[in-house]
């Protein structure tokens, strides 16, 4: 059985300090939600809160503040690790701003989103770019956490499912995975982010079982343990729906992961 995962991306808010004290109140959040449930079931009950992975994926520069504020927290091990937001697809050298994922993972990162749509707008990714970013990723023993998605005009012109096949057979073209936890792919129409749009809970769910079928013929010895998320304005308010269907493990979480409450709430649909 998939685990759920819940994927915050902070994209770029918060400043490091403001980070640090928030992760103390989401840790307080946790801590209290678990406590809740263990005096109801009983101490000898697995707390329904491990079942579910949360994932912070924050600006480079908070990394480290909050690594150190993770270390020793009960929580930290079943329950909240850190990714970064992009890396270099260079281990190392002469490439100004860029951050490889050996810097990430030595400043706490588990994870690392790869190809966000943002990325991909803004700076012109392409899909040959993102495959090389999964790489560099894997080398460092960093999860990459793959975006695929369409425009509104491809998915009007009924383009959405070839553009997405197309995204996903070129970021994995010769990409080795050992396990299933190697890899997460997050489905993120991108008419729906940020714009408070969403996909139907059906029109998700056959993205995503779409998303699996081709892991099949990619991956077929790990295609049916790799998580599928959504990532296209999931929030409290409709995460339950999306969430109950059978190929979407979780949400890329953009908005409503800087809110706390609305964390907490996204995490217990989660369960």
């Amino acid at each position: 059985m998939r685990r759920p995962l819940i994927a915050g991306n902070w994209k770029m808010h918060k400043l490091p300090s403001e980070a640090v004290a928030w992760l103390d109140g989401l840790q307080d959040g946790l801590l209290d939600g678990l406590l809740g449930r263990l005096g109801s079931a009983g101490l000898e009950s697995e707390p329904a809160d491990d079942k579910v992975q949360l994932v912070l994926n924050v600006p480079a520069t908070h990394l480290h503040a909050m690594a150190v504020r993770l270390q020793g927290a009960q929580l930290q091990g079943a329950r909240l690790e850190l990714g970064g937001q992009d890396l270099s697809p260079h281990d190392q050298g002469a490439y100004t701003g860029e951050i490889s994922g050996a810097m990430l993972r030595d400043a706490g990162a588990a994870f690392v989103i790869v190809g966000h749509s943002e990325r991909r707008a803004h700076h012109q990714e392409s899909d040959h770019l993102v495959n090389a970013k999964i790489r560099a990723a894997r080398r460092h023993g960093l999860v990459p956490i793959l975006c695929v998605g369409e425009t509104d005009g491809q998915r009007d012109a009924g383009e959405a499912q070839a553009v997405v096949v197309r995204q996903l057979e070129g970021a994995l073209e010769g990409v080795e995975l050992m396990t299933a936890d190697d890899l997460v792919v997050a489905y993120e129409p991108i008419w729906a982010i940020g714009t408070g749009r969403t996909a139907t809970a059906e029109d998700a769910q056959q993205m995503c079982a779409d998303v699996r079928r081709t892991l099949a013929q990619l991956h077929p010895r790990h295609a049916a343990g790799i998580r599928v998320l959504y990532g296209g304005s999931m929030k409290p308010s409709n995460a339950t729906e999306l969430l109950a269907r059978a190929d979407i493990d979780g949400g890329l979480i953009g908005g409503a992961s800087l809110e706390i409450d609305d964390l907490l709430a996204l995490v217990r649909a989660a369960r």
